[in-house]
């Protein structure tokens, strides 16, 4: 896998080891940023990040910060790794669940510009409704939230819908805040 565009553009990023971590492919991620448009001097939040590959997708591009969150340890690690790997600047990678840290970033008033919630594809509907409720406590009032989920699934929160589309076997789907 390799950074898309911006700063780091073609440099390599690793990924977890194991089937457990599906990293979001190139042509999903250019397409998603190419949808959200620039992201210069954003606050992202990246939820069940993974390989970071999202995160460090906006970090390239621009964003001034970006909170990764990963429940499995080995995986946080690679994220720490690739922003070691990459020299950037301005990212927390937080080991807990999603919800933990949702809570977390609420209560120490974080708010977030643009929010990219990639959760494993058979558990969406396990999470969507305690995202629904704790992602309004973190979102700006213009923040955009990217989900990807299975082309299968058409997720649904409690903000405006931009638009849903499929690449694959996934589905991107943009709200406004």
């Amino acid at each position: 896998m390799r950074i898309v565009a911006g700063t780091r553009k073609g440099h390599r990023i690793d990924a977890p080891k194991g089937a457990a971590t599906r990293p979001t492919g190139d042509r999903v991620r250019e397409a998603v940023f190419s949808i959200i448009g620039p992201v210069d001097g954003a606050a992202v939040l990246d939820l069940f990040a993974g390989s970071g590959a999202m995160g460090l997708e906006a970090l390239s591009r621009g964003a001034a910060s970006c909170v990764f969150v990963e429940r499995d340890r080995a995986a946080a690690r690679v994220i720490q790794a690739n922003l070691d790997k990459l020299r950037l600047v301005g990212a927390t990678v937080v080991s807990a669940d999603v919800a933990t840290a949702l809570r977390g970033e609420r209560d120490r008033s974080q708010r977030f510009d643009l929010v990219l919630v990639d959760p494993p594809y058979d558990a969406w509907a396990r999470f969507e409704p305690e995202l629904a409720e704790l992602l309004s406590t973190v979102v700006t009032d213009d923040a955009m939230v990217v989900v990807e989920t299975s082309e299968r699934v058409e997720p649904a929160l409690p903000f405006d819908l931009v638009t849903t589309r499929r690449y694959g076997s996934a589905r991107i789907t943009v709200f406004n805040a």
